[in-house]
């Protein structure tokens, strides 16, 4: 029996699970196996045993970050062939890995069962590690609220290159496609606007996502379900969408792809990563993509191209910086601004045909996403560590667009009228953000504590100029785009300026009350202010306001733990009244109770949860006037349950998965918010075919129940409950050359996209794309 040194194996009779779960900055390169586990295992006090594997003839992969021994242990054990199994409280054993159909056509330093930080090249549908709850690096498992996480391999799987196909697939999130370039979400009900890069940054001035974000330059995507005061300043009563960066590596490593599909959609990709001196102490990645497409519906097009630059550089061995810049631009012609009447005058519903819109020839709204980082990391010492970071993030957006109003009658078509409007958006949000994480020795135990600062910054600019409003048009003019193109000179018809200020104090911990019950608690103090206008409303508010938080987890046995959390919403909102009034900030609290689990060697993740969340004054749609909707304030509440899962089963086996219920009412018991389905199931599945090396075959099954709409006059407007089948296939014709077919809609259900407002078009029927991907 091959075992890791001696040195090593003395560390049995004193091993300490509590000094196991410190946290500590490695920088180890790259080198013999059994030298690297022995210095990892050895500063952390554990004890590791080989087992009947062997380490002749075994290097490790370089460990550097900060990590706890048991992530830094699997990331030496990346591309060894090896695998980490616990057993017992910090104790360890190494065995063979379960072979993998697909580890031949991996790099010579990545293994499908490796699983570290970044998700990128490991074939994993699970992340070891998020920080999107707290800030601090915990497993799903440890963190008590629902986290789900798509990785780099299900985003390549199923070409999930924009946010919206890749929320969609995530348990519990709604994507509401409103018009072709304008996405609201929410989770358990309830809007979020939460969008974190790295875990950092504010909400959307205007709640809404302009124009699709690219998935392109991201490892993983981390959805948090329910309130997070601690990381996103304010607590918002649906969850934090967070977006975790791809990073330089010091070996070389790059990547390209080419992507045809209907309606003449075309996309390059290219990713090249490498160190830029010999030692790797400069390191740089680029990532590039570029997409042109036409659409199923009429007249609309969409050119988008991105870049996204990272260079870090390590100052000495405790310092790191790293800078970045990123820009998306989208260019959609045909654009629409509202979407179809749902209703003929007679109360009979519409019917059109998929491609149906209501855009004009000439409409277009341009979106501009700029970022620009910095980081800069500093070891203290053994135990602490200091982070700064700076974010500057532009969104910027003009259009010339074609809103259409009124009922059609049936016979005649007339009942139509026209407003358009010539727009402009520009917000400018500054984030600053330092915090210091670290652990500290008590009553013989480890906890992990973090402390911060963040001060933010956000400018918004709108205005509007409307021109050849209410002429009348009829339903064929309207299907047929052919409304004339107005001169926009009548002058400037409304506007908005308006400043938003965040100014933050927050602490939290991850106390071990004993080996197998941990307390996590923290809170955020935050000063919210905003001076200005928005579209004539006076746009000023004060508030100074505590978001707590507290969460429990007891680990019941080596595979499953039992948590229980509580947190406290207050969220300002943007949302204007039919009198012209902000409305009131959100205010209410967050409760959730599960299981969680991990099995085989913690490839696979699951939940089980049940929540309540109470809120007061949530924002929900109320009409449309003067070329603005308008909203209304609800009290409502949503509990209900959830069951979630992650990761492979067996060898050839990935699943994500996840089943959603819940219900929403108001103070008087009745339903709110009716356009959000109540139960969803997503499923997201690949299978390697036996027999056939390098080939797979997967499925993402996305249903939802009925959702429906009361419109005026006691008329409803719905929506049956549907089930949308997409089909993908996979071939690595060489260990760096692989061919991914997809089917989009594959039963080509038809529906209606959404039923936010009281119009809506048609989602995309049977579509499919063919991809050529390389990787280095």
């Amino acid at each position: 029996m091959g075992t890791v040194p001696t040195a090593v194996m003395a560390q049995s009779q004193t091993a300490s699970p509590h000094v196991a779960q410190t946290v500590r900055d490695y920088d180890l390169p790259a080198g013999p196996l059994a030298a690297t586990l022995n210095r990892i295992s050895r500063e952390a006090g554990i004890a590791l045993t080989a087992g009947a594997a062997t380490l002749e003839n075994r290097n490790a992969a370089a460990v550097r970050g900060r990590m706890r021994a048991e992530q830094a242990l699997e990331r030496a054990l990346t591309g060894s062939g090896l695998e980490l199994v616990p057993t017992g409280p910090g104790s360890y054993t190494l065995q063979l890995a379960a072979p993998s159909p697909d580890a031949a056509m991996l790099s010579a330093v990545t293994v499908s069962a490796a699983i570290g930080t970044a998700t990128e090249r490991t074939g994993s549908y699970v992340a070891r590690s998020t920080s999107t709850a707290t800030r601090l690096e915990l497993s799903q498992r440890e963190t008590p609220q629902s986290v789900s996480v798509v990785t780099r391999a299900m985003m390549d799987d199923f070409s999930l290159t924009s946010v919206n196909d890749m929320l969609a697939s995530v348990t519990g999130v709604n994507v509401e496609l409103v018009e072709s370039d304008r996405t609201y979400f929410s989770i358990r009900g309830f809007e979020v606007s939460n969008f974190l890069v790295d875990g950092i940054g504010l909400p959307f001035a205007t709640g809404d996502q302009l124009g699709d974000i690219d998935t392109a330059p991201y490892d993983r995507v981390e959805v948090l379900r329910g309130a997070n005061g601690l990381l996103a300043s304010i607590g918002n009563p649906a969850g934090t969408v967070n977006f975790v960066r791809k990073r330089p590596t010091r070996e070389l490593q790059a990547s390209a792809a080419v992507t045809f599909g209907s309606w003449q959609n075309r996309r390059i990709d290219g990713d090249f990563s490498s160190a830029l001196d010999e030692d790797g102490r400069w390191r740089g990645r680029l990532i590039v993509a570029a997409q042109e497409k036409d659409s199923h519906l009429d007249r609309y097009s969409l050119d988008k191209k991105l870049f996204s630059a990272i260079v870090e550089h390590d100052i000495g061995t405790d310092t790191l910086l790293a800078i970045g810049h990123s820009q998306q631009r989208n260019r959609p012609k045909g654009t629409l601004w509202g979407a179809l009447p749902l209703r003929y005058s007679d109360g009979t519903p519409t019917h059109y045909e998929r491609s149906a819109s209501s855009a004009a020839k000439w409409a277009y709204w341009n979106s501009d996403d700029t970022q620009t980082f910095a980081e800069l990391n500093h070891r203290l010492n053994d135990r602490w560590q200091a982070k700064a970071t700076l974010l500057r993030r532009s969104l910027e957006s003009d259009g010339e667009l074609f809103y259409v109003y009124g009922t059609p009658d049936r016979e005649t078509g007339t009942g139509l009228f026209s407003w358009p409007s010539k727009y402009g958006h520009t917000e400018r949000q500054w984030t600053a953000d330092v915090n210091l994480t670290g652990t500290v020795a008590l009553g013989g135990h480890e906890h992990e504590l973090v402390f911060g600062i963040s001060r933010s910054k956000s400018d918004n600019w709108l205005h509007s100029r409307d021109d050849d409003t209410h002429l009348p048009l009829t339903e064929s003019e309207m299907l047929a785009g052919s409304f004339p193109r107005p001169a926009f000179d009548v002058g400037l018809s409304d506007h908005a300026d308006f400043v938003n200020r965040r100014d933050s104090v927050y602490a939290a911990g991850r106390f071990s009350l004993t080996s197998d019950l941990k307390l996590l608690a923290g809170a955020n103090l935050s000063r919210v202010t905003s001076s200005g206008v928005q579209y004539g409303a006076v746009h000023d508010y004060r508030e100074t306001r505590t978001t707590p938080y507290l969460g429990v987890v007891y680990d019941i046995d080596r595979h499953h733990s039992a948590y229980a959390s509580y947190a406290e919403i207050f969220n300002p909102q943007h949302q204007i009244t039919q009198s012209g009034s902000v409305l009131e900030p959100i205010e209410g609290r967050n409760l959730e109770a599960g299981i969680k689990g991990e099995w085989f060697e913690r490839r696979l993740n699951g939940s089980l949860a049940v929540f309540r969340t109470d809120q007061k004054n949530t924002a929900e749609y109320d009409g449309f006037s003067a070329g603005r909707s308008y909203y209304r304030g609800v009290n409502a509440s949503s509990q209900g349950f959830e069951i979630d899962m992650a990761g492979r089963i067996g060898s050839t086996w990935d699943i994500n998965a996840g089943y959603t219920q819940f219900s929403l009412k108001d103070e008087d018991g009745r339903d709110v918010r009716t356009h959000v389905p109540r139960r969803t199931l997503r499923l997201s599945t690949v299978a390697r075919v036996p027999g056939l090396h390098g080939f797979k075959v997967g499925a993402t099954v996305k249903w939802q129940s009925e959702i429906h709409r009361a419109e005026a006059s006691a008329i409803t407007s719905r929506q049956d409950a549907y089930a949308l089948l997409d089909l993908m296939a996979s071939y690595d014709i060489s260990p760096t050359l692989n061919v991914t077919a997809k089917l989009n809609n594959a039963t080509d259900r038809k529906y209606l996209s959404s039923l936010f407002w009281s119009q809506s078009f048609y989602g995309a029927p049977r579509n499919a794309s063919l991809t050529l991907n390389w990787k280095y």
